[in-house]
C-alpha cells in the first residue's frame, strides 16, 4: 500500500504526541473545593439544652451545610415546635449557621461562628444571635468536645414576664427587657471496637436569661442550671440510632412558670425541663 507524502507527513508529527501520552502520568480525581452534606431526623423529643420545645412530642428535623475546603462554611438546620403558639408564626426554629473550622493538628479542631435562631412567620423581636466556640480532640477512638455560646444582650432573650400567669395572658411586665445569656458544656464520645456502637454523654451549664422573653422564648429559662445526657448511637451505613437519656436539675416548682406558654401544661401537670428517653432515627447524605 502506498502512502502519500501529505500522510506521512502528519503520521510522523503525532508520533512524539501519542509517544508523551503514553508516558504521562494518569490523571487523578481532585476532591471539589466545596462539598454538601446534610441530614434529616425524626425525634421522640426536642431538647434544647435539656429543655423541651416540642412539649414533649415528636419533632422532624433536618439540616444542610456547604463547607469550602478553606474550613469556611454556612448551613441551616430547622425543626418543628411546641404547636400552641409559643413562638408565633409557623412554630418552627430555623437556625442560620455561619463559621469557621480551623484544624490545629492531626488530632485538634477549633471550631467558631454564629448561629442566628429565627421564628419564621413569628415576631423579630423573638430571633436572636449567638457566637460560639469549640475545640475538639480525638484520641484512638474517644473524642472530646469543649464549647461555649454567649448570647450578648438582646431582646429576645430578655425577661418580660414576672411570670407565667402573665405570659398566658400576654401581659408583658417588663416591655423591651434585655439580657444576655453564657452557656458552657462538654461532649464525650467513645467508638466500641468491632461494633457500631459510639457511647455518648453530655454536659452543660447555663448562666444569664432568668425568665421569659418576647413570645415566652426563652434560652435558660431559669437563669442558672445544669442539663445533662448519657446515650448510644447505632450506626448502620447512613443512618443513626440514638438513644440517651437527658435531664436537667431543673425543679418541677422553678419550671411551673414555663408551663402556660411552653406546654399544654396548663393543668398543672409534666415538667417540660424533667429527664426522658430520647430516641432519634437520623440519615446523613
Amino acid at each position: 500500500m502506498r502512502l502519500r507524502p501529505a500522510a506521512i507527513a502528519v503520521a510522523s508529527l503525532l508520533c512524539p504526541f501519542a509517544a508523551m501520552a503514553q508516558d504521562a502520568p494518569a490523571k487523578t480525581d481532585v476532591p471539589p473545593a466545596v462539598a454538601i452534606s446534610g441530614s434529616a431526623a425524626i425525634a421522640s423529643d426536642y431538647r434544647f439544652r435539656g429543655v423541651s420545645q416540642s412539649d414533649q412530642e415528636m419533632a422532624v428535623q433536618g439540616g444542610i451545610t456547604v463547607t469550602h475546603d478553606s474550613g469556611a462554611y454556612i448551613g441551616t438546620w430547622a425543626s418543628n415546635l411546641a404547636g400552641w403558639g409559643t413562638f408565633g408564626g409557623a412554630n418552627m426554629e430555623l437556625d442560620l449557621i455561619a463559621g469557621y473550622k480551623a484544624k490545629l493538628s492531626d488530632t485538634a479542631t477549633l471550631d467558631v461562628g454564629l448561629t442566628w435562631y429565627l421564628y419564621p412567620g413569628g415576631a423579630d423581636k423573638t430571633d436572636f444571635a449567638e457566637p460560639y466556640a469549640k475545640l475538639t480532640g480525638t484520641a484512638g477512638p474517644a473524642t472530646l468536645t469543649a464549647g461555649a455560646a454567649y448570647a450578648p444582650k438582646q431582646e429576645a432573650i430578655g425577661r418580660w414576664y414576672r411570670n407565667g400567669a402573665s405570659a398566658a395572658a400576654g401581659t408583658y411586665d417588663r416591655p423591651g427587657a434585655k439580657d444576655d445569656n453564657l452557656y458552657l458544656w462538654g461532649d464525650g464520645a467513645y467508638a466500641i471496637a468491632g461494633t457500631p456502637i459510639t457511647a455518648k454523654a453530655h454536659i452543660g451549664h447555663s448562666w444569664g436569661q432568668d425568665g421569659l422573653g418576647p413570645n415566652a422564648t426563652a434560652v435558660s429559662p431559669t437563669g442558672d442550671y445544669w442539663d445533662w445526657s448519657i446515650g448510644a448511637d447505632a450506626t448502620y451505613r447512613n443512618l443513626t440510632l440514638n438513644l440517651s437519656w437527658i435531664d436537667t436539675d431543673i425543679s418541677n416548682r422553678d419550671a411551673a412558670y414555663l408551663r402556660p406558654s411552653f406546654s399544654r401544661g396548663q393543668d398543672g401537670s409534666g415538667n417540660i425541663a424533667g429527664s426522658t428517653l430520647l430516641a432519634s432515627l437520623t440519615a446523613a447524605f
